[in-house]
């Protein structure tokens, strides 16, 4: 299905709100433990826009200012992971920069060579699905190969997945199939099974990977971050919008719901070449961020025709 990069980039924000944000109770949005990664991929997204480029110098001095400190919690690993999704977004059609960069923002944040390559892998497949050639049955095959080589199970733990994918071992063969394996490992390979296994259904992949009592708020983030870049806004089911819209209990206001989604449009007019006169001269305007809609459009063209970067 044929889905504007606009869209696939709004789903894949909005997914991982949602999938962060939803917990399956009957039909209610929970209130959840506080995360940071909104507010560090905010941040990234912000230094993405004003620069047009990635600027590992810039993401560090606006996440220092920031104050955010991310302790040595098992959950830190996933929350990084979910914090390079802006830089997902931006590169998704240069796999060299799109690596190198993903890999600098995540030794800003730790030196884990498991989370590295968990990173990348996010990052391939929502990549993969931006430039609209995810193919499920090569998909982790392609992901093996944009890890090369690497002292971590993670390839091994992905070549598992696939068998299973392969053999279509539903959800509780595979849970049992992969309960050995690190907490890590575990919870990517799940999200990366649930999005996978339903790829073409948003509402199932989510719902799927909420089942999980260990990790699931992480599972179904990452699950719906995935499935939202391949299925587009038009995916998402418009009742779970209206609910995350109205859910005042939620640790974030509807506010900031929609300030991700424009910084989501912003970040597509930067990539594209869209120039705003204040962009390009690097003046950032007071209220950030910016649509497609309020930006006059002096130019368009591909990546890299006007300028590098």
């Amino acid at each position: 299905m044929h889905y504007s990069l606009v869209s696939r980039t709004r789903g894949t924000i909005l997914g991982a709100l949602i999938g962060e944000n939803l917990a399956f109770q009957g039909g209610q949005l929970q209130k959840l433990a506080s995360s940071y990664w909104q507010k560090i991929a905010i941040l990234g997204a912000e230094s993405l826009i004003e620069l047009g480029r990635f600027d590992l110098g810039d993401w560090s001095r606006r996440q220092q200012q920031s104050g955010i400190i991310l302790e040595n919690h098992p959950d830190t690993s996933l929350q990084v992971i979910l914090a390079t999704l802006p830089v997902a977004l931006f590169f998704h059609e240069h796999p060299i920069k799109l690596r190198q960069n993903l890999l600098d923002v995540v030794k800003f944040w730790q030196n884990n060579q498991a989370v590295e390559d968990w990173t990348l892998a996010v990052g391939y497949a929502i990549a993969q699905s931006l430039t609209e050639k995810l193919t499920p049955a090569t998909l982790i095959p392609q992901i093996i190969s944009f890890l090369g080589e690497t002292p971590t199970s993670v390839p091994q733990t992905l070549l598992k997945l696939h068998n299973l994918l392969e053999k279509q071992a539903g959800l509780e063969i595979t849970q049992a199939e992969l309960c050995i394996e690190e907490k890590l490992n575990h919870a990517l390979a799940i999200a990366f099974y649930c999005f996978v296994s339903s790829l073409e259904d948003f509402r199932l992949s989510v719902l799927r990977a909420t089942q999980f009592t260990s990790r699931s708020i992480y599972i179904s983030t990452i699950t719906a971050a995935l499935s939202g870049a391949y299925n587009a806004t038009a995916g998402i089911p418009v009742s779970w919008r209206f609910l995350l819209i109205n859910n005042r209990t939620a640790q974030w206001q509807p506010k900031d719901f929609s300030e991700m989604l424009k910084l989501a449009d912003a970040l597509v007019a930067t990539w594209s070449g869209v120039y705003d006169s204040t962009l390009h001269q690097g003046e950032v305007r007071a209220e950030w961020p910016i649509t497609l809609s309020d930006v006059p459009l002096e130019a368009i063209a591909a990546p890299r025709v006007i300028r590098l970067r």
